[in-house]
């Protein structure tokens, strides 16, 4: 990934926090035929230290788990707050007039040799793990203890666990630290006014680094 300095995220601690806030992974493994990609909700184990390992599974009939080359690494690529940055928030642009948009985004890049597993325990501890991390935030949750254990039994069959021991972990958050600050606050401000979701969760990121 083309990561400039200024956009650099090193602190393992931040990586594993949006890891768990946006555990749906883009996984990407090599096959025989070239790149093989899958959406995965991943859960992070922080043993072994100080990277962890992401755990999750696929359906026995998705080939990614079988055709995986083992010997290069998988990326799991987790994609946090993004937005569209128009030049128009940037103050300077009445100044020198050279300004172009752009995108901010946050993303975290795990590496690592891809590994399967078929062990119903192990498979049954995972699920549950994933469920209890996804069910944390409803008012009425629900638990694989819930369903039938035959039906539960019967839905590990049909599937296979996944486990990516990280290597190497890369993160990027691009939030404008290449604005002045009076640009970076016009960009919290455009973006507040914006209002929606992604917007306001971008405007804190900015923010964050005006504090910083």
């Amino acid at each position: 990934m083309y990561n400039p300095p200024h956009f650099q995220e090193e602190r393992t601690e931040v990586l594993h926090q949006l890891i768990r806030e946006h555990s749906l992974a883009a996984v990407i493994t090599m096959g025989p035929e070239g790149l093989i990609a899958n959406h995965i909700p991943l859960i992070l184990d922080p043993q072994p230290g100080p990277l962890g390992t992401l755990r999750g599974h696929v359906s026995r009939m998705n080939p990614q788990w079988r055709d995986s080359q083992p010997h290069v690494f998988a990326l799991a690529i987790f994609q946090g707050p993004s937005a569209y940055i128009t030049p128009s928030w940037y103050p300077s642009r009445e100044e020198t007039g050279k300004v172009v948009p752009t995108y901010n985004y946050v993303v975290v890049h795990a590496y690592g040799p891809f590994r399967t597993y078929e062990d119903p325990e192990l498979l049954l501890r995972n699920v549950r793990a994933l469920t209890e991390l996804h069910e944390a935030a409803l008012a009425e949750r629900w638990s694989v203890e819930d369903a039938p254990a035959d039906f539960i039994q019967g839905q590990l069959k049909g599937i296979v666990g996944i486990e990516i021991p990280i290597a190497r972990l890369e993160g990027k958050w691009k939030v404008s630290q290449n604005r002045v600050p009076k640009d970076r606050q016009g960009v919290i401000d455009g973006l507040r006014e914006a209002g929606d979701v992604k917007s306001l969760a971008m405007a804190d990121q900015v923010a964050s680094q005006n504090r910083s």
